[in-house]
């Protein structure tokens, strides 16, 4: 496959960078259409069930994905990127065991967090490894094709989380074993060993901790505000947990020498705005995913595989809509397409809020909310990534990028939780109201993420010619778009 691709040098090393990516991408996926079968097995833990209690079993991995990213990607640059990478397919390898025989719901959440320990030293160095593995002149041509199997991932994920729920949940993780071993062994005996290119200490650790402590507790607050009471004394006391631990982190990124994150990136207008558009967007793209496939199973009892093929067509048009409308990115700028994104997007979430109905109609309620979400987040979201990189001085491309790609969890995160929040603990056919009131949320902040394309594209047009923009290194951008 990596010689009919195009990578005649290196294509063993090619191939296990490239499974070894899919099988880390795959995995955000068919989680969500796993989700309620996890909760059906472990409804005796004492409201396991509850939805407030599974969405940390997405939440755990996305917020501490994103707070270890830039620590990985640094260590790989001290480290080496080999050691870095191999360890992240170990730990990943091993914390997928630990998900796949998880006795009850909170043992699966650690395991969680260590399998996004082991995704967070793979993502990074992944890309490093694979440019190293192909000749100079092939690199573009190779970062397009490690988007696109992070596209693939998201094509797949819902089909084959149907497919293996249909056997057991546990089989989503327990599948990743043996392709994470046989990465492994491959690795350690083709994968080229590039020299560490810094030298130096490591990020701000402690930085981390504040920053999964500050985000965690927000998403806490509002999964639990619905059972403890907005008002309540536990409420009140995590949103003080996140807003003092937020402001610690942000005090101490100004202030550290080698911060987590470099804050200060954001000041830069079209950065900062294009942040701000991924950080909006990302939340209503967590609601949407995740609330069709609660809606599928939970409202109108269809079964995980019958969920998982029926939201194929989304995923599957965001890197087609992505990889057509590239020349239109360089021809017209960035602002025009997040703009029509953002207003798609809207359209598909106010279609699902006039149209849906309890008893299950497809063609004429999912599908094409499907088809307009997904030409609208094929529009927007790689091409805000693309737009906040691309306004970053070439020696900062790097660690905007990371900063870029942690908000996108982050963003997750969130929109996970205001779910959460909205919909209550437990889900079924009356919970029609409380769905039309998320996904029009959805849909405001679609609005939102539109009006800040018409931003962008009053900030100057193109953001940099072609040549200037292939001085920038592209993975950041795909990663973030996967």
């Amino acid at each position: 496959m990596p010689k009919m691709l195009g990578f005649s040098k290196r294509p063993r090393a090619v191939a296990v960078v490239l499974v070894a990516v899919f099988m880390t991408n795959l995995d955000l996926w068919i989680v969500n259409v796993a989700l309620p079968a996890m909760g059906a097995t472990f409804s005796g833990d004492g409201g396991g069930t509850a939805l407030g209690s599974l969405s940390w079993v997405l939440n755990a991995y996305a917020i501490t994905f994103a707070a270890l990213l830039v620590v990985a990607g640094r260590a790989g640059d001290r480290i080496g990127q080999r050691p870095v990478f191999l360890t992240g397919i170990a730990v990943f390898t091993l914390a997928s065991l630990g998900c796949a025989l998880a006795p009850n719901l909170w043992t699966l959440v650690v395991a969680r967090v260590v399998q996004a320990v082991g995704a967070s030293a793979q993502i990074p160095t992944s890309l490093a490894l694979l440019l190293a593995a192909v000749p100079a002149e092939r690199r573009t041509h190779a970062t397009r094709i490690w988007a696109a199997v992070g596209g693939l991932a998201a094509a797949a994920g819902p089909v084959a989380g149907g497919l293996l729920v249909e056997v057991d949940w546990r089989w989503v993780f327990a599948v990743n074993v043996p392709i994470g071993i046989a990465a492994l062994v491959a690795g350690r005996a083709v994968l080229p060993k590039p020299a560490a290119g810094e030298a130096g200490g490591l990020p701000d650790f402690f930085g981390a901790l504040l920053l999964i402590a500050s985000v965690a507790a927000l998403s806490g607050a509002l999964v639990q505000a619905p059972d403890w009471g907005w008002a309540s004394g536990r409420t009140a006391l995590l949103l003080a947990v996140a807003v003092i631990s937020g402001a610690a982190f942000v005090l101490r990124s100004l202030r550290h020498p080698r911060p987590l994150f470099e804050l200060d990136l954001l000041r830069l207008p079209r950065f900062g705005a294009a942040n701000a558009g991924s950080l909006v967007f990302g939340v209503a793209f967590a609601i949407m995913l995740l609330s069709n496939v609660l809606w599928c199973q939970e409202v109108w009892h269809w079964s995980a595989l019958r969920t998982g093929v029926a939201l194929v067509p989304g995923p599957a048009l965001v890197p087609v809509v992505t990889l057509l409308t590239a020349r239109a990115a360089q021809r017209f700028g960035h602002g025009p397409l997040v703009a029509v994104g953002g207003l798609l997007f809207t359209g598909g979430m106010v279609w699902r809020a006039c149209f849906a109905s309890v008893m299950p109609d497809y063609v004429h309620d999912l599908l094409p909310s499907q088809l307009l979400t997904g030409t609208g987040i094929g529009l927007a979201l790689g091409t805000l990534v693309a737009a906040g990189v691309h306004a970053l001085p070439g020696h900062r491309a790097a660690t905007g990028s990371a900063l870029v790609n942690s908000v996108r969890q982050i963003s997750a995160t969130v929109g996970v939780a205001v779910l959460v929040a909205v919909v209550g603990s437990h889900v079924g056919a009356g919970s029609r109201h409380d769905f039309r009131i998320v996904w029009c949320a959805a849909a405001v902040l679609g609005l939102a993420t539109s009006a800040i394309g018409v931003h962008l594209s009053r900030g100057g047009g193109r953001d940099r010619t072609a040549s200037a923009a292939s001085q920038k290194p592209e993975p950041e951008v795909s990663a973030s778009a996967t």
